[in-house]
């Protein structure tokens, strides 16, 4: 069954799109409560990462510096858990080279959801931000295979666990331009380690490893990084 009759079969089931429905159906079939995990794990890596991404990878990389220069201006004098996990996240879109629009699409904040340019969205599971940045949006909705699934989410976390959760509840891959980002997201802050397999897609006969080396890496660094 293609991810298009599945959207479509599921839209029958108006329960898997809302978060208790989508945490109920991550947790038969990975044993692994969605949100829970998430935050759990957010309390004890996050303020790590985003350490060593504002003191160390700053100084590492030009780009990276521009990047969160620019997402400091767009943060302003904004603070709180919510905002550190909005950086957390486009930091490490940054840290991988992968493109913010691949996971987040902007509309205007007053956009309703008919509104919404369904067409130049991807096809895989993406975040709609209404509002210029994450850092202002106090809503988002999510798409998948361009059909808009929930229209009404409050909370950056709360969507971005949406949106991780149907890439196990539809079955698809990671999309090779958020390889790096996601497969970080599963292996660190939502605890899933299989020994074998990937969920990227593979758009070419070579093999890949069970491990993005990208991903061992920062997660290697980020474990020395704590001993210092």
């Amino acid at each position: 069954m293609s991810t298009r009759e599945k959207v479509s079969n599921a839209l029958e089931r108006t329960f898997w799109f809302d978060e208790l429905g989508r945490s109920v159906h991550f947790m038969e079939l990975t044993g692994i409560d969605l949100k829970e995990k998430f935050t759990r794990n957010l309390d004890l890596k996050g303020k790590r990462l985003l350490d060593y991404m504002t003191t160390v990878c700053v100084n590492k990389s030009k780009k990276f510096l521009q990047n969160y220069a620019r997402l400091q201006r767009m943060r302003g004098m904004q603070s709180g858990c919510s905002d550190d996990v909005i950086e957390m996240i486009l930091l490490l879109l940054s840290y991988f080279d992968e493109k913010e629009e691949s996971m987040f699409f902007h509309v205007e904040d007053t956009c309703l959801a008919e509104e919404v340019q369904l067409e130049q969205v991807p096809l895989t599971p993406v975040v709609i931000v209404c509002g210029q940045s994450c850092y202002s949006s106090t809503r988002y909705m999510l798409s998948l295979d361009r059909n808009l699934i929930n229209t009404n989410i409050s909370s950056f976390i709360s969507a971005l666990c949406l949106m991780f959760g149907s890439y196990y509840c539809f079955n698809i891959h990671y999309p090779s331009e958020l390889a790096s980002t996601l497969e970080f997201l599963q292996r660190c802050f939502f605890s899933i380690n299989p020994e074998k397999g990937t969920k990227v897609e593979n758009k070419n006969s070579k093999r890949r490893l069970n491990v993005n080396p990208r991903v061992l890496t920062l997660i290697q660094e980020l474990s020395d990084h704590e001993w210092r």
